[in-house]
C-alpha cells in the first residue's frame, strides 16, 4: 500500500521528519500503537541462558588502533638484547603489513606488581595496582593485521563486515535488565568514531533493535532530540495527538507491506524507549550528580583524562541503572590520537596511556564501591598488537600475531594469566586465544552456551563464534 493512500502530500520519511512534536511526539506514538501492532516473530530477545550466570552486565573498554603489548603488559627483556638488530633467525616474520625493521626495545620501564608478580609498564601506574584483581589473556591473536578486518573480528567474530557485534548478540540472547534505557550503549571517543565506524556495534543480520545505541557521553546533550525544541510552539499535546493517529495508520500499513523487515519494529521500539528515556535519561546521563571526590578520581576536569573519565563514569552509572552492555572507545580512526602508533611509541603511546589509566582504575574501584563487581564484567581489549621491530624511527607497525586483553569482575579468577607470546611478543607461543575463545568465555559468564546461540541466515546457523571457540576455564573462578 503506498504512502499517498492516506492522502498525505509527502512521502513517509518526510512525513515522519515533519510531524509535530519531533522525537518526543514520535516516542508517544508507539505507546498508543503498541496494542494494535504486534512485532513479527523473532524480533525480540530469546531470554536464553543455559546455566546460572555469573555476570549480568558488561562494560567493554576498546583501545582503537592496536595497543602495543610489549610497551604495556607483555614485558620482553629479549628486546633489550636484540635492540637495533634484525629479527633473529628463529623468528619468522610472515603476516606483517610491511617488511620488518630492526628490533626496538620498549622506551618504558617495567616493574612487577602484586602477589601475582604481573609485569606492567610505567605508563600504567594506576592499573598496575589492580593486577591481582584481573585475569590476563597474554596470547591473543587475530587473523588480520589490518585495522578494519581485525576490529571486525574482535567485535563480531568475523573479518568481513555485515555480522552482528557481541553487544548485539547479547541483546538478542538475553535482552535488557530494565526497559527505561537501551540494552546496548556505545560511548565513542569525542574526537570521532573508530575504524569501521558504526560497523563495530552493528546488529548485522539480527533485528535492528539489537544494534548499539550511540550516546554522546561528553557533550551537552547526550541524546539528540529527546525533547522537542522550545522553538517549535506547535509541538503541544493537541498536535501530538493528531499525529499519533495518522502515524499509527502508517505504521500498520508499512508493517503489512513489509512483514520481513525489522527496521520498522526497531523504530517503534526506539520510540517507545525514547518515551521512557524522557523520564530516566536526564538523571542517568547527568554525571554532575556525582560527588566531587568521585569525579576527581576519574580525572574529570583535568587533562588528558577528562574525556575518557567522563565516559567511564557514565558507563558505571548506566551499568548501575540496568544497561546490559556498555562499550567505551579510546581513540578515533586515523593517524593521530589513538593507539595506532606508527610514528613514535614514546611520543604517541604516552598520552594515550595517560588518558585512560586513571579513569580505568577509578572505574574498577567505583564499581566495587557501588557493589557492582558482584555481577559486572569489565573487558579491556584492542584489535591487534604491534611489531617488536621499529617503523619510522621508534614507532611500531601492525601485528596480528599477538596482543593482550584482560577481564575483571564477576566470575573472574583474579591474578591469573592465560597464554604466552614468544620471546619478542611477535607471535603467540602457548595457549593462543582468538576472538572465538574470548567471546565464548564472555558468553559463558552470562550463562550462555556459545554453540547454542544461533541465527539462521542464508541457510546457515550463524554464531558469534562461527564454528570455533572454547571457554577458557583457566581464567574463571
Amino acid at each position: 500500500m503506498s504512502d499517498d493512500h492516506w492522502g498525505f502530500p509527502t512521502n513517509r520519511r518526510e512525513f515522519l521528519t515533519g510531524l509535530g512534536g519531533g522525537f518526543a511526539g514520535l516516542a508517544l506514538t508507539s505507546l498508543l500503537a503498541k496494542e494494535s501492532q504486534a512485532a513479527p516473530a523473532g524480533q525480540g530477545s530469546l531470554n536464553m541462558q543455559h546455566h546460572p550466570p555469573k555476570v549480568k552486565r558488561i562494560i567493554q573498554l576498546f583501545m582503537n588502533g592496536g595497543a602495543s603489548p610489549m610497551d604495556l603488559f607483555d614485558y620482553k627483556p629479549a628486546l633489550i638484547k636484540y635492540h637495533g638488530q634484525k629479527l633473529p633467525d628463529h623468528i619468522r616474520p610472515e603476516g606483517l603489513a610491511s617488511a620488518p625493521g630492526l628490533c626496538l626495545k620498549s622506551p618504558f620501564t617495567f616493574k612487577q606488581y602484586g602477589q601475582s608478580g604481573r609485569w606492567v609498564s610505567e605508563v600504567f601506574p594506576e592499573q598496575a595496582k589492580l593486577v591481582d584483581e584481573m585475569a590476563f589473556f597474554m596470547a591473543m591473536a587475530s587473523k588480520s593485521s589490518v585495522h578494519g578486518p581485525a576490529s571486525y573480528m574482535m567485535n563480531t567474530g568475523f573479518i568481513q563486515p555485515g555480522f552482528p557485534s557481541m553487544g548485539a548478540w547479547i541483546s538478542y540472547a538475553i535482552g535488557n535488565l530494565r526497559d527505561n534505557l537501551p540494552t546496548f550503549v556505545v560511548l565513542p571517543d569525542s574526537r570521532g568514531l573508530p575504524y569501521n565506524q558504526r560497523g563495530n556495534f552493528s546488529s548485522g543480520f539480527l533485528p535492528v533493535v539489537h544494534q548499539g545505541t550511540m550516546i554522546n557521553g561528553t557533550g551537552p546533550e547526550a541524546v539528540s532530540d529527546l525533547f522537542a525544541s522550545g522553538r517549535y510552539k506547535f509541538a503541544n499535546p493537541a498536535s501530538d495527538k493528531a499525529g499519533l493517529d495518522a502515524l499509527s495508520q502508517l505504521n500498520k500499513a508499512h508493517a503489512a507491506a513489509h512483514p520481513g523487515d525489522s527496521r520498522l519494529d526497531a523504530r517503534i521500539a526506539s520510540y517507545e524507549l525514547a518515551a521512557r528515556m524522557q523520564l530516566s535519561a536526564p538523571e542517568a546521563f547527568d554525571i554532575s550528580r556525582e560527588s566531587q571526590a568521585v569525579k576527581d578520581s576519574y580525572g574529570i576536569g583535568a587533562q588528558p583524562t577528562d574525556d575518557f573519565g567522563k565516559r567511564c563514569l557514565l558507563a558505571a552509572r548506566l551499568a548501575e541503572r540496568g544497561v546490559r552492555f556498555v562499550q567505551v572507545w579510546s581513540g578515533p580512526q586515523g593517524a593521530v590520537n589513538n593507539w595506532d602508533n606508527h610514528g613514535s611509541i614514546k611520543r604517541e603511546l604516552t598520552p594515550m596511556a595517560a588518558s585512560i589509566d586513571k579513569p580505568i582504575a577509578a572505574l574498577l574501584r567505583d564499581l566495587k564501591a557501588r557493589g557492582l563487581d558482584k555481577d559486572t564484567l569489565v573487558i579491556w581489549t584492542t584489535e591487534f598488537g604491534r611489531t617488536p621491530t621499529a617503523q619510522s624511527g621508534d614507532g611500531r607497525d601492525h601485528n596480528g600475531g599477538t596482543f593482550v586483553s584482560w577481564i575483571w569482575g564477576a566470575g573472574v579468577k583474579p591474578g591469573v594469566a592465560y597464554g604466552e607470546s614468544d620471546e619478542l611478543a611477535f607471535k603467540t607461543a602457548v595457549n593462543t586465544t582468538y576472538s572465538y575463545d574470548f567471546h565464548a568465555t564472555v558468553l559463558h559468564l552470562l550463562g550462555i552456551d556459545h554453540t547454542k546461540l544461533t541465527w539462521r541466515q542464508n541457510g546457515i546457523d550463524r554464531r558469534l563464534t562461527d564454528v570455533h571457540g572454547h571457554v577458557v576455564k583457566e581464567v574463571l573462578a
